[in-house]
């Protein structure tokens, strides 16, 4: 199996259209849902229906299968990766900005509670 039908199109389409574009409503997604408090799980769905708008996308623009399923998952995967990035991302920086008494933030991924002297 070559990596074009395990992505369901060129490598060059799914670097473009899914990771670039699409990758970045999936960005804006997890930082929306993050900013509203809303649980990962919208997001995961959000993702869903980005997914399917990508492979559509590249059956309509660029000639790719439509029901490519290894090429389904891989772009799923990647746009949730994306959004949960964003969505953790944002999470930490608005516990650590709206509770600046009580967290600290340790990473850009992690935040802490902080210990009483």
């Amino acid at each position: 199996m070559d990596l074009e039908s395990l992505l369901g199109g060129p490598p060059g389409v799914f670097l473009g259209l899914t990771v670039v574009l699409v990758g970045s409503a999936a960005w804006l997604t997890g930082r929306a849902i993050a900013e509203t408090w809303r649980p990962v799980r919208q997001l995961l769905f959000a993702c869903l229906g980005l997914a399917i708008a990508a492979r559509f996308l590249t059956f309509a623009l660029f000639h790719g299968p439509l029901l490519s399923l290894s090429g389904f998952l891989i772009t799923y995967l990647v746009l949730a990766g994306i959004g949960l990035l964003a969505w953790r991302v944002t999470l930490v920086g608005r516990m650590v900005r709206q509770y600046p008494w009580r967290y600290r933030r340790v990473s850009p991924f992690a935040y802490e509670e902080m210990r009483e002297p």
